[in-house]
């Protein structure tokens, strides 16, 4: 089972250099990227708070702030009033940030595509190996 996690935990990882890679080859930290993809991805239901922000990135608020004012001044995500809550601020991407996401979720597409078959089996067997020990 140890050798199947670590396999594991190495194709993730793998992923996520290539992602921290292809975000600062397109001029971004690697977080900004994570945070215009959890804007852009939230269900509609979810007000796209920076509390929600710090929520989905594992960020304490202060840092998440942060982030979105940096992301801000770059002009990749904009604050909108919240219509239903005058009170909070709405985290959106700007044009800047949907194109730049758009282009960042094709590489990843692409990356997934290659590494899809070693990410399936390495889930195959660390289910296998779960499944056995119970």
């Amino acid at each position: 089972m140890l050798t199947t996690l670590a396999d594991f935990r190495y194709v993730l990882r793998h992923f996520l250099q290539f992602s921290e890679q292809a975000a600062l080859e397109a001029g971004i930290q690697p977080q900004q990227h994570q945070l215009m993809l959890q804007v852009a991805g939230a269900n509609p239901a979810n007000a796209t708070t920076v509390a929600y922000v710090a929520e989905r990135l594992g960020l304490k608020h202060n840092s998440a702030v942060e982030l979105v004012d940096r992301s801000e001044h770059e002009g990749l995500v904009v604050r909108e009033e919240d219509p239903a809550d005058r009170r909070r601020a709405i985290v959106r991407l700007t044009r800047k940030g949907e194109r730049l996401l758009d282009r960042l979720a094709g590489d990843h597409a692409r990356e997934l595509t290659v590494m899809a078959a070693r990410l399936i089996e390495n889930l195959e067997r660390v289910r296998r190996h779960a499944t056995e020990e119970q």
